[in-house]
């Protein structure tokens, strides 16, 4: 088995069916939490990026001739998308000092606000969904990501300025 599959497929986590993109994103999660654990946010932005980069070659490479590369065993997208959907969450704990599992809200709705975005596809991530090339592949999940990371934030402000003053 090739390096590039166990690596788009997130050690094999893709094959698992039904619906191995929320698998992919349930995945993410355990590793979000290592990642915070041993450098914070910037750690986890700095894996985001440095995936998402990788993650272009190997979906270039596992996908070379197919005519649709977004096959649903692939799942290293939805692993960097979750992360950025993460973020909001790993900046609260950092900046608050609480344990990251304490904003388990957080992790929530970035989780859930993630697998709606990506099945969705909110502008631009419809743009890049239409590409058939790894670009195409990851960037959508990144603009997934992004979307759902706004909800984060919006929801932690909502809960933290109006539901729970003081």
């Amino acid at each position: 088995m090739r390096l590039t599959r166990l690596f788009v497929t997130v050690l094999l986590v893709g094959c698992l069916r039904p619906a191995s993109g929320t698998w992919g994103s349930l995945a993410a999660l355990p590793m979000a939490w290592g990642l915070h654990a041993a450098g914070g946010p910037a750690l986890l932005a700095l894996a985001a990026a440095l995936v998402y980069v990788a993650g272009l070659r190997a979906v270039a490479l596992e996908t070379a001739g197919d005519p649709d590369p977004d096959r649903s065993e692939i799942v290293i997208d939805e692993v960097v998308g979750q992360w950025i959907a993460l973020m909001p969450v790993s900046i609260g704990a950092a900046v608050t000092g609480a344990p990251v599992l304490a904003l388990w809200p957080g992790i929530v709705v970035a989780f859930f606000g993630f697998r709606f975005f990506d099945i969705y596809k909110w502008w631009p991530a419809n743009l890049f969904d239409r590409r058939k090339d790894a670009t195409g592949v990851m960037a959508d999940d990144v603009f997934a990501g992004l979307w759902a990371a706004a909800a984060v934030a919006a929801l932690a402000a909502l809960a933290h300025l109006v539901l729970l003053p003081g």
